[in-house]
């Protein structure tokens, strides 16, 4: 079909170092009309929600050196990233339990201490 775009199709995996403090959130796209007297009609855009994982862990600096090599690695490609709550990590990426694609949002920032490195890292899941 003209103009479709394909599935993202992940060929790597986030470390098991980088992936065990992340904090979720899930929203659900909707289009929202607001009207004058203060009323709001919403009406969903998807059918399902969509989550997003922001690191919620200081980083020490190997740690922080094997993320930003994976990020510029990957760039604004998809990958598996495996939600240690849901599932056993693997390195491989074929056991599908706590299994999400998702892709990197947002631009680099971090805030260096002695010796721990807070960054803003912000995974969005894409499919």
């Amino acid at each position: 079909m003209p103009g479709s775009v394909a599935n993202a199709t992940p060929t790597t995996v986030m470390p098991l170092s980088l992936s065990t403090a992340f904090s979720e959130q899930r929203y659900v796209m909707a289009r929202i009309n607001e009207y004058r007297g203060g009323e709001a009609q919403r009406v969903p855009l998807v059918s399902t929600s969509r989550r997003t994982f922001v690191q919620a862990k200081r980083l020490t600096p190997a740690d922080l050196a094997t993320l930003r090599t994976f990020r510029d690695t990957v760039k604004q490609a998809a990958f598996y990233f495996y939600h240690c709550k849901e599932g056993v990590h693997d390195p491989t990426g074929v056991l599908t339990a706590g299994r999400y694609v998702v892709r990197f949002e947002g631009n680099w920032e971090q805030t260096s201490y002695i010796p721990r490195t807070d960054t803003q890292v912000t995974l969005v899941e894409t499919a």
